[in-house]
C-alpha cells in the first residue's frame, strides 16, 4: 500500500518572522516615500519663495524644552525691514506642552551694540541673530532656533495647511485700511484674508488687539489644520511650509513635532503677551517715536516663569 507523505506544517516562529520582515520592509518603504515627498515639496516651495538664509548662533537644547524665535517680516525687495511680529514658541518635547509668547513690537529695550530702541528694530539692524541676542539680554531666554516668514509667504502656508480655510470668530466688522471683507461672527478665511485679519490694528485696542488676533490665528491653525492633516500627507505639507520660510530647525525636529500635533498628542497652546499687565506705559522718545516703556525685570521674570513652569 502506497504511503502518503505527510506535509510538514510550517513552524509558527518562521511565519511570525516572515510577517515581521514584511512589516519592516513596508515601514521602510513608507519612510522612503514620505521623505521623498518631503524633499520634493520643500524644493518646490524654496524655488518659489527664494527665502534668504540668516546667521543664527542659538545653542542646541540641553533638556526637553525647545525655544524657537518666530519673526514675521514686512521686508520688501532688498530692504530687510523691521520684524512686524515677534514671538517665542516654546515646546516641551517630554510633556508635549506648546507655549507662545508674543513680544509687542513697540517694546522699548536695549539692543546690543545699538542702544535703546523698539524691539522690532533689532531685526532691521542685524536679522534673527541680533533679535536672539536682544531677547536673551532683556528677558533671559536663549532661543535655540529661528523661523522667518514674510507676509507674501503666509497665505501660501495657510492655504497649504488648510485648503478649505480656517474658521475664525471675529469680534467686530473690519473695514478700515484692509483689503478684505471681514464681518463680525464666525467665518472661514483663506490665507490672504487670514493675513489681513491678523495684521489689522485700526481699532480701539491697537497693537494689543493685533497681538491677540495673531495668537487666535495660530491657535485656530493648530486646532483645525495640523490635527486634521493626514499622517501620509504630513511630510509633504511640512516640506512646503519649511520651503516658504527661512529656518535652521532640524528636519528631524520638524517631522517629530509635526507628528505630535497631527496625532493630537500635544496639550492646548498656552499664550502670553509681553509686556504683562501693569508693567508698562506709553512714552514718546526722540529717535524711536511712540514706545512701550516697560519694567524689564518684572517682564523677564514673568517670561522665565511662564516657560519653565
Amino acid at each position: 500500500m502506497a504511503r502518503h507523505k505527510q506535509k510538514r506544517k510550517p513552524r509558527v516562529g518562521r511565519i511570525i518572522g516572515i510577517i515581521l520582515l514584511v512589516l519592516v520592509l513596508a515601514i521602510a518603504g513608507l519612510a522612503i516615500y514620505e521623505y521623498t515627498q518631503y524633499r520634493s515639496s520643500l524644493k518646490e516651495a524654496q524655488d518659489a519663495s527664494q527665502m534668504k538664509e540668516f546667521e543664527f548662533n542659538g545653542t542646541k537644547p540641553s533638556g526637553d524644552v525647545v525655544n524657537i524665535l518666530f519673526m514675521g517680516s514686512d521686508s520688501r525687495g532688498s530692504d530687510q525691514g523691521r520684524s512686524d511680529s515677534l514671538m517665542i514658541a516654546s515646546y516641551n518635547t517630554k510633556t508635549k506642552t506648546p507655549k507662545l509668547i508674543s513680544l509687542m513690537r513697540d517694546t522699548y529695550v536695549d539692543i546690543p551694540g545699538h542702544g535703546k530702541n523698539k524691539i522690532n528694530a533689532a531685526y532691521s539692524y542685524g536679522g534673527p541673530e541680533l533679535v536672539r541676542q536682544t531677547v536673551k539680554e532683556n528677558f533671559g531666554i536663549d532661543c535655540n532656533y529661528y523661523v522667518v516668514a514674510n507676509f507674501e509667504s503666509f497665505p501660501k502656508i495657510i492655504d497649504t495647511l488648510a485648503p478649505d480655510g480656517i474658521e475664525i470668530d471675529v469680534k467686530e466688522d473690519m473695514s478700515e485700511n484692509i483689503d478684505a471683507d471681514i464681518k463680525a461672527g464666525k467665518q472661514k478665511m483663506d490665507g490672504e484674508t487670514l493675513l489681513q485679519y491678523a495684521r489689522f490694528r485700526h481699532d480701539s485696542e491697537g497693537d494689543f488687539g493685533r497681538v491677540e488676533r495673531q495668537q487666535q490665528v495660530l491657535e485656530a491653525v493648530e486646532e483645525q489644520a495640523l490635527t486634521a492633516t493626514s499622517i501620509f500627507k504630513l511630510p509633504s505639507v511640512l516640506g512646503t511650509i519649511q520651503g516658504y520660510t527661512s529656518t535652521d530647525l532640524p528636519t528631524g525636529l520638524i517631522l517629530k513635532t509635526g507628528m505630535d500635533f497631527a496625532l493630537g498628542k500635544t496639550k492646548d497652546i498656552e499664550t502670553m503677551t509681553v509686556p504683562i499687565d501693569g508693567s508698562w506705559e506709553n512714552q514718546y522718545i526722540s529717535g524711536a517715536g511712540s514706545v512701550l516703556r516697560i519694567d524689564i525685570d518684572a517682564n523677564a521674570q514673568a517670561v522665565q516663569d511662564f516657560i519653565n513652569k
